[in-house]
């Protein structure tokens, strides 16, 4: 549906590689956001029939996508760790403007670029990883964030103007890019 700007070169995923435990706790943590995110949304939009059914439903999904990654933490017999703050969520969510309707299509189109960077991300770690149960999850990983990052554009339409929903992808796409080119690469999914 649409494409990023910035391409994650090599050396965010030999960061990964290099602690992939730190790794893990920081995609569990990214989970749980997600799924608390999708919550927020159904609660702030109740009349919004088509957002409540698909926020509820992706609330789910990101909480079991949290459960498989805890699973994955405790048979590495690594904690959970604690919830960090993310610079890139947050410079992303600066983006915010003021006013119920042109927030709301803000918050579509922040996190359909949010799950489209974790789609090409997902989609580099479980290219690197060696054959097993690890890359396979990343592989189905990275499909439902594809998933994801469509489904909240979809909601942009359902609500929003065509022509105002691509022209403000635009923006954060672009924003988006100048983010992901300014921040570190280390051990975590942003």
């Amino acid at each position: 549906m649409f494409e990023l700007e910035f391409n994650t070169p090599q050396q965010w995923t030999d960061a990964v590689l290099a602690d992939f435990d730190a790794f893990l706790q920081d995609h569990a943590a990214a989970e749980k956001k997600a799924s608390g995110m999708a919550l927020s949304m159904l609660s702030h939009y109740p009349d919004k029939r088509k957002l409540v059914k698909a926020m509820t439903d992706l609330a789910l999904e990101e909480m079991i996508h949290f459960k498989q990654v805890v699973k994955l933490l405790t048979e590495r017999d690594v904690n959970l760790g604690d919830d960090k703050k993310d610079p890139y969520v947050n410079q992303l969510r600066g983006m915010f403007r003021h006013g119920k309707e042109v927030f709301m299509l803000d918050r579509l189109l922040v996190a359909a670029v949010i799950e489209a960077r974790g789609h090409e991300r997902f989609a580099l770690i479980a290219d690197a990883l060696p054959p097993g149960k690890d890359k396979e999850f990343y592989t189905a990983i990275a499909k439902s964030e594809e998933k994801h990052k469509n489904l909240f554009v979809e909601l942009a339409y359902e609500y929003f103007d065509k022509e105002e929903v691509d022209a403000r992808l635009a923006e954060v796409i672009t924003r988006e890019a100048q983010i992901c080119a300014s921040l570190p690469y280390r051990a975590a999914l942003h």
